[in-house]
């Protein structure tokens, strides 16, 4: 579990229980922490008179302002020109760590932000901002059942295991009004993405996108697993040229492609709803999937899913 700064309320709850005599031990339970880390603030942030939780918070935050001025201004300008190409401050931390021989949290970097907008500056402008999932309801209207398909539930364990490349999974998005979708596809185990914009959303013109964008890579395509959309009824088509197999998760049980669904909101921070997709060029396509698949993933021990992908490091550019 990754270790968080303990918060104001948190520290609200020690001062409280060490008042009402309880053990460190028994406080780390009741907070869901370790009993080094209630020890350690306990003796960090105490005073003469004991401890107390607002003088914790005030001596918590005085230590990070203090640890934010030592990082020279070089590393915070590789973390500006990171922010602008949407990484997350998680994966600027791990990757200064990684390349450059600095230490900075996550949290300074939020930290950092935070002053930034305070003093008027724009560093908060390039903040990652997914917006929440919304669940439509009332949708009574089936979408129709796609004859002699393979259910998920009769794919290989090692898909589900994500111990093999080649495992694929494969959706179509929208946006406005444009009858044009995009037609993305994610490799199970590296989140290598891959895009595509087509004119239609027809069984016939999605699944040429979907060989042609796995074509060079045919090698690493094993299976390929979709929604129960009518766009994927040519996959008995796709899975002879790709020489795959093809399957089809359970109706609205999105969480079975989850790795799509997870990779289609990130490509939502660039080609939003309210984006007419037809209007979309190559060069943005990839633009995109250069950002996508060049970012470092906590879940990869923040390698790139290019390098994954490929088994090849890539040198940490300016």
């Amino acid at each position: 579990m990754n270790y968080t700064h303990l918060t104001l309320e948190e520290r609200y709850q020690i001062f409280a229980l060490l008042r009402a005599k309880v053990s460190q031990v028994e406080i780390a339970k009741i907070l869901e922490r370790h009993p080094s880390s209630i020890s350690r603030e306990i003796k960090r942030n105490r005073v003469k008179l004991g401890y107390y939780h607002q003088k914790a918070q005030q001596q918590a935050n005085a230590r990070r302002a203090r640890n934010m001025r030592c990082i020279d201004e070089a590393t915070w300008q590789f973390v500006y020109a990171r922010l602008k190409e949407q990484w997350s401050p998680e994966q600027i931390s791990a990757t200064v760590t990684m390349h450059l021989g600095a230490r900075i949290s996550h949290e300074t970097i939020y930290q950092r932000i935070r002053a930034d907008q305070q003093s008027g500056g724009l560093w908060w402008h390039h903040r990652r901002h997914p917006r929440p999932y919304q669940k439509r309801l009332g949708l009574s209207k089936r979408r129709g059942v796609i004859p002699h398909q393979c259910s998920i539930e009769q794919r290989p364990s090692i898909v589900h295991d994500r111990s093999r490349l080649g495992d694929w999974e494969t959706d179509t998005m929208f946006g406005g009004r444009s009858l044009a979708p995009l037609v993305t596809l994610v490799e199970r185990k590296s989140g290598f993405t891959l895009i595509d914009c087509v004119v239609n959303k027809t069984a016939q013109v999605v699944g040429d996108a979907m060989v042609g964008l796995l074509q060079p890579y045919r090698k690493q395509v094993h299976t390929i697993t979709a929604d129960n959309g009518k766009e994927f009824a040519h996959y008995a088509r796709i899975a002879k040229k790709l020489k795959a197999d093809f399957y089809f998760a359970h109706p609205y049980a999105a969480w079975e492609r989850g790795t799509n669904e997870n990779t289609n909101g990130l490509i939502r921070q660039y080609f939003p709803k309210s984006r007419d997709f037809s209007t979309i060029t190559q060069d943005e396509l990839n633009f995109v999937m250069q950002r996508l698949n060049h970012r470092p993933r906590k879940r990869l021990g923040f390698l790139t899913p290019f390098e994954v992908f490929f088994n090849k490091r890539v040198a940490l550019y300016n």
